[in-house]
Order: structure tokens, then sequence, then C-alpha cells
């Protein structure tokens, strides 16, 4: 019986440890999601593009693909070799979250500079060829999931980057937390999107009562600007995301002179206002970050037409954009 009695106490203090442990994972799984917010936005953002034009029927099933592969993304491909790089080049995860950084920004800066100039546009790109449904939809998906695994791989970078030095199970552990918790989230989001102005249809010509007509109306005239509000955010949050990452990670390299001026100006901002001193040093260094970064996208757009995309079409063996028209 005492015998008995002893198993039990094991097993009950192994619960334990294990459920701290699980308590752990959730926990820095949260912290390193959350600093992943400007790329988490963006993928949110940028993903129901892909479903734009497809029958009704065919939107769950497209995002129920791509969420696969985004799974597949980070979970097959993405964090073993993370994890490999942690453990034996632990010095070139600052320089790949500035590159991811860099990247963020010069998509934000494009998505801008779109705006202005809409006549500016990849000239890798191929013409609009009429596909038929299945073709288009595969096309479509292959897209998503490529555009994915770039926004994925800094997302997992960020995270990886965020969770404290522990054994390798636990931080395999904590990143595939981060990876299911973050593509539910995304993909959850993104099939609540596409599918809100059915639901609103629905409701304003099936609902019994006037308000729920009402309300079905609104939320399918409220649709379009959301997406654009959302895509504003996500632009945003890029570029002060994109912006912190290249500064602090400069700041780590040792060459944190432009970090320490925000730093100290953003500080000395919210002092002079005197009130909410911490969210007004946050704001000014978020803005100030997002300016930076905006600064940086601008600067890679010509280096990437001119350097990075001829490269890229002699390394696929096309010609150059000059000799294609």
């Amino acid at each position: 019986m005492s015998g008995l009695l002893a198993l039990l106490d094991d097993v009950a203090a192994i619960a334990k440890i294990a459920a701290a442990s699980a308590d752990d994972v959730i926990g820095q799984a949260a912290k390193a999601g959350a600093k992943a917010a400007g790329a988490v936005i963006d993928d949110a953002a940028v993903t129901p593009k892909y479903v734009a034009g497809f029958h009704p029927a065919r939107e769950l099933p497209i995002v129920r693909r791509i969420a696969m592969g985004s799974l597949k993304n980070k979970l097959i491909f993405l964090l073993p070799a993370g994890l490999a790089l942690n453990a034996f080049l632990p010095g070139i995860i600052t320089p790949l979250l500035m590159l991811g950084g860099a990247y963020l920004c010069f998509e934000g800066a494009e998505k801008i500079y779109h705006i202005f100039a809409p006549q500016h546009h990849d000239a890798d790109e191929p013409e609009d060829i009429v596909l038929d449904p299945r073709h288009l939809e595969e096309q479509k998906v292959a897209g998503a999931i490529k555009t994915d695994f770039i926004l994925s791989a800094e997302i997992m970078t960020i995270a990886l980057a965020e969770i404290p030095d522990g054994t390798i199970w636990m931080e395999a552990a904590t990143l595939a937390v981060v990876a299911i918790g973050i593509t539910v989230m995304v993909y959850g989001s993104v099939a609540l999107i596409v599918k809100a102005d059915d639901i609103g249809l629905m409701m304003s010509q099936k609902g019994r009562l006037g308000v729920t007509r009402a309300l079905g109306l609104g939320i399918v005239k409220a649709m379009p600007g959301l997406l654009k509000l959302l895509m504003t955010i996500g632009t945003a949050a890029m570029l002060w995301v994109g912006g912190s990452i290249v500064l602090h990670g400069f700041d780590v390299l040792g060459f944190g002179l432009v970090y320490g001026i925000i730093h100290d100006l953003a500080h000395g901002l919210a002092h002079t206002i005197g009130h909410f001193e911490g969210f007004m040093a946050w704001l000014a260094t978020a803005a100030m970050d997002g300016v930076f970064g905006l600064a940086l996208g601008l600067v890679l757009i010509p280096v990437t037409d001119k350097v990075f995309l001829p490269l890229w079409r002699m390394a696929r063996g096309k010609p150059s954009a000059a000799k294609g028209h």
C-alpha cells in the first residue's frame, strides 16, 4: 500500500511539473507571438485578396488549403530550421531578423508607393492569362502559400528570438504553439472576413426582425471599408515592426546611434507631455520606427528593381525587363 501511495505521489509531482511546463510554453508563446504582431496583421490583411473573384462556395475551401500550407511551412520547414540555426549558428538570428524586417519595410513602402505611382509594376510578373476556375484556384493557392512562407519565416524568427534560453524541447514546443496559434488566429480571421458579406447578405434578406435585416445590410456596406482599414493597419504595422527590428538589430550589433536617438527623443517627448508617459513613449517610438521603416523601404524599392530582380531573372534564365519589351 505504501508503495502505491509513493507511486501516486510521484505521478502527482510529474503532473505538476508537466502543468508548469505547459504554462511556461503557453506564456512564452503568447509573449513571442505578440512580438510578431506586424507580420501577423499583414498576413491577415494580405490573404483575403487570394479568394477575391471566386464562387462563394470555394472561398472557405481555398482559405483552408492556404491555412494547411501555412501550417506545413511553419511546422515542417521553418521550425526545424530555426531550431538548428539557434543551436549551431545563434549569431545569425539577428541578421536574419534584420533581413526580414527590411523585407517588411520594403513591402509596406511599396504599398504606399503604388498609391502615388500606380503604373509601377514588377516586370517579372507574367501577363494576365485567362484560366479555368480550377487552374486559377491552384495558381492562387500556390501564390498565397509562397507569400505566407516569407511572412511565416519572419513570424517564427521573431518568436524564436523572444524565447528564453532553455532545452531544445521547450523551444520546439513553444514554437509549435506559436505556429499553430497564429495560423488558427490568422486564417480564422480571414475566414470570417471573406464570409462576412455573405452572412450580412443572408441576414438582410432572411432576417425576421427589422434590426437583424438592418444589421446585415450594415455589415455588407461596411466590408469594403473594413478591408481598406485592415490593409492600412497592416501596412502601418509592417513599417513599424520592420523599422523596429532593423534598428534593434543595429543596436545589438553595436551600431545603436539611431536607435538611441529615437529612444531619447521618445522619452523626452513623453516627459514633456507629462501624461501617460509609458504609452506616449511607446507611441512616439513606434511612429519614429515607422518613419525609419518607410524611408528604408523607399530606398529598397529602386535597389530591388535595378539589382535584385535582374539578378533573380538571370538566375531563372529569363531575359531582363529591357530585353523583354
